[in-house]
């Protein structure tokens, strides 16, 4: 049977060459992702615990019982530690925020993370500090120095003797580079920066004189690190604790390795999807080559082969094929994954060794193979149900006329059950219905695909007329072709349903959620700038709105946060504004009352704030804070979105919050220019921010910045969401290709036949082009229309718990992804549509 089976792949190897394609696709994304992130796990998590085999101890301070901030350590303690036996050396670690800018002022690093620390040298002779390795200069020895990560300086162009502008969350200052260096990963995320000051600047800016946040003790030769830490923790004080280095390193590998766990599920979701499709085009081209093989199979069973063993060999034959495609996929996978983490590669973080588990090669090997048989499965068992008698009068396997009555009845069962559990998850009251929804999408996504070959047969009829206006001779022939067998268009058409649902239903959320996030934050803002910390030891002041407020032709408000407060018997949070400017820099959509309430001491509250406490313009609440209390009256209430970034739940004015709040929060600064001048431009951001201290600490964000800072992330995962899915696409491209190509093989007898009574080659390439493009808007339709259904479930199911989202159709996108479609459908016929037209008539004419 196996010689057999080889014999069969070899001499159909042309044939099989699509589907073997298809296999090496889907296992190379599969093998490609897992190797890929477990790879980036690995340098992740190699990263982040850098550096922590050189701590033996870790000394650090106990969170505050209140939530508060620590108090932090008696640097003096060091000195104590230091002395203890084991102890090589204790360096003192003040940590904090600092922000670098680059030559023209912004803020450099493309990370979240901008670190400030102090460089703290040892007592040796060469007088260097253990965690940084210095490539160029020295660590900074006076206070008005500096030292920043090599990477940093690389993108600042900056050199040692430079000036460089830094800021902390106090006043921005310019320091003399003294070094450039390189790290260990824990101290220094990609993109991130890292700048060094001398320890008694770093107090003064991060901690307080005195104290410090941590101690690491490195150890003799021949100490044991738990042996040590037993005699460091008899010496600490109450509300300090010790660690070892190598436990905290574990801690900060397992929660870098997280993150990129979580995208490697991602991938592999998306390379699951992909050997999904492909398992429609393995099923339809056993089909088809077991459908041209009858006459073998019926000889060989004829012959003594008892129906078992004819399955056998057919199954044999998706072993091998499947074995060495994906075989081949895992290759070119672990090769995609290595040229990626080199490419990824970064100065501060290098790319680590690639990972190749057995496991993950073993696993996608055996995956590709099993999705190969079980594709052929179906139809090695269809072709055994035909008797060999009946099989030797006719050269191929009979298409059907209509949908198999059990696939269809399973069909309409499962597509029933699936819309009625989406519609309930989506309408119900259940508190976890996108698990609900998830559960009815498969039930759905199940049941359509096996009605798919019943609904063809309506679409094509639905489209007859139309092909009729346009091409009347090659219209009807492409709908007799594709309507003579609606199961292998059903199956054609399925990789594409499949891939345009996936892509409409990301493309309906993603463009709800977008216009979500743009009118809960930037309609309401009317504003040309918003001014916000850049780095999380920032904190806006009073004084800075002063400076905003100086620059020329601005009109400025500080939305400043104050809370702990109790509104009639509810807790509340109010926010203090300029009552004379805000009106032109934010929108309040009034319902009932006036904005001018707030000049005189009356406060303006949110419609659902309102409705959940039953207050309304006029009512006088009491109001208290810690120990000062008084009344308040309502004098307006606005729309708001409960999610705004922007529009508070309740404003007051400035001198209201100073009344009961001495240091409030000054949460942004808003600004609008006079549109009669400047407005915004280069011009007018130049002034504000050289009026802001010219401080990287703080961004000035414009109108188009402040959208891409609370919706750009969902256009960027959108984007790779699409990318993924087009690999689906193309396996999807290759299935029409393939269908084509073997049902021109099938069909040179009747294509001869057109050719001898008058339809010329050019005619014959329309037909073929235009079957593909019938699958493709068949496939396009149905996988469109499912996914805008999917879509509007998991969108109302946010409208019960986030007020204002609203189901958004996408039509440009989902147009384009429809063009998309039948363009890889009209691609994928041009080879097949030359070689029907090429075919000779007298060959074909003679074709048995």
């Amino acid at each position: 049977m196996f010689r057999t089976a080889l014999r069969n792949v070899l001499a159909h190897r042309a044939r099989l060459l699509m589907t073997a394609l298809a296999v090496v696709l889907g296992v190379a994304f599969a093998a490609g992702s897992l190797v890929f992130s477990q790879t980036r796990s690995g340098a992740a998590a190699e990263q982040a615990a850098a550096g922590y085999d050189r701590i033996a101890v870790n000394v650090g301070v106990d969170a505050a019982p209140d939530g508060g901030a620590p108090a932090g350590l008696d640097e003096r303690l060091a000195s104590r530690l230091a002395r203890v036996p084991g102890v090589a050396h204790a360096a003192n670690r003040i940590d904090g925020s600092a922000a670098v800018a680059d030559r023209t002022g912004r803020l450099l690093g493309d990370g979240d993370s901008h670190r400030g620390s102090n460089y703290a040298p040892d007592g040796t002779v060469t007088h260097t500090d253990a965690a940084y390795r210095f490539t160029a200069g020295r660590g900074p020895t006076r206070d008005g120095e500096i030292a920043l990560d090599a990477a940093t300086a690389a993108r600042g162009g900056y050199r040692v003797g430079d000036q460089v502008r830094v800021g902390t969350g106090q006043v921005a200052r310019t320091y003399r580079l003294s070094g450039v260096f390189r790290s260990d990963g824990h101290r220094l995320t990609d993109g991130g920066t890292l700048t060094l000051f001398t320890t008694r600047t770093a107090q003064r800016l991060f901690a307080t004189p005195g104290h410090v946040q941590s101690i690491e003790l490195t150890a003799t030769s021949g100490t044991a690190a738990h042996e040590l830490l037993e005699r460091v923790e008899r010496l600490l004080p109450k509300g300090a604790s010790a660690v070892t280095g190598a436990t905290l390193g574990r801690i900060q590998a397992n929660l870098a390795s997280g993150d990129e766990d979580t995208m490697g599920q991602i991938l592999l979701g998306f390379s699951l999807v992909a050997l999904f499709v492909a398992a429609f085009l393995i099923s339809n081209t056993f089909t088809m080559l077991i459908g041209r093989r009858t006459r073998e199979l019926a000889l060989l069973r004829l012959l003594g082969a008892s129906g078992r063993q004819v399955r056998r060999i057919l199954l044999a034959e998706s072993v091998l094929v499947g074995s060495a495609a994906s075989a081949l996929g895992v290759a070119v996978g672990a090769g995609v994954a290595a040229a990626l983490n080199q490419f990824l590669g970064t100065a501060a973080g290098p790319a680590g060794p690639l990972v190749l588990s057995p496991v993950t090669l073993l696993g996608t090997f055996l995956l590709g193979t099993a999705t190969t048989v079980v594709g052929a499965w179906l139809p090695a068992r269809r072709a055994m149900a035909i008797a060999p008698v009946t099989a030797l009068t006719r050269s191929e396997t009979p298409p059907p006329t209509t949908a198999r009555s059990v696939r269809t009845a399973i069909g309409a069962v499962l597509t029933t059950i699936g819309v009625l559990v989406v519609v309930y998850g989506a309408v119900g009251t259940e508190t976890d219905a996108r698990t609900v929804i998830a559960w009815g999408t498969l039930f759905t996504v199940i049941g359509v695909l096996g009605l798919i070959p019943l609904l063809a047969r309506p679409f094509v009829a639905a489209l007859r007329p139309l092909l009729l206006r346009i091409s009347p001779v090659q219209g009807v022939l492409a709908t007799r072709n594709t309507t003579r067998d609606p199961r292998r268009t059903g199956a054609t058409a399925a990789a594409l349903t499949v891939a345009l649902a996936l892509a409409t239903g990301l493309s309906v959320l993603g463009a709800s959620a977008s216009h979500y996030l743009e009118r809960a934050t930037t309609h309401d803002f009317t504003a040309d700038y918003l001014v916000k910390p850049a780095v999380d030891s920032a904190r806006l002041t009073p004084a800075n709105t002063k400076a905003a407020a100086s620059t020329p032709g601005t009109t400025v408000s500080g939305l400043t946060q104050s809370t702990a407060y109790r509104l009639g018997d509810r807790p509340a949070v109010l926010t203090g504004v300029n009552p004379t400017t805000v009106s032109r820099l934010l929108r309040y959509d009034l319902t009932s009352g006036s904005l001018d309430t707030l000049a005189r001491g009356q406060i303006a509250v949110a419609d659902y704030k309102a409705k959940e406490a039953g207050w309304h313009v006029g009512q006088t609440l009491p109001l208290r804070r810690d120990e000062t209390s008084g009344q308040v009256t309502i004098g307006a209430i606005y729309r708001a979105d409960p999610q705004s970034n922007l529009l508070p739940s309740i404003t007051a004015a400035d001198s209201l919050i100073a009344h009961y709040d001495k240091s409030p929060h000054t949460h942004v600064i808003l600004v609008a220019t006079d549109r009669t001048n400047a407005g915004a431009s280069p011009t007018t951001y130049s002034a504000l921010t050289h009026a802001l201290g010219d401080d990287p600490a703080l961004s000035v964000l414009d109108r188009r910045a402040v959208e891409a800072e609370y919706s750009g992330d969902i256009g960027d995962q959108l984007t790779l969401f699409y990318a993924l899915l087009t690999m689906a696409a193309l396996i999807a491209g290759l299935g029409v290709t393939n269908t084509l190509a073997l049902s021109v093989l099938e069909r040179q007898k009747e294509i001869g036949t057109l050719r001898a009574v008058g339809l010329a080659r050019a005619q014959v390439t329309r037909m073929i082009r235009w079957e593909a493009l019938i699958v493709g808007a068949f496939g396009a339709t149905l996988g469109t229309s499912l996914g805008i259904f999917l879509g509007w479930a998991l969108s109302h199911t946010l409208q019960d718990t986030v007020s204002g989202y609203t189901l958004v159709l996408p039509w440009t996108r989902l147009t384009t992804a429809t063009a998309l479609a039948l363009t890889t459908t009209l691609l994928a016929s041009l080879w097949p549509a030359h070689k029907a037209s090429r075919i000779p008539i007298t060959t074909a004419t003679s074709a048995s």
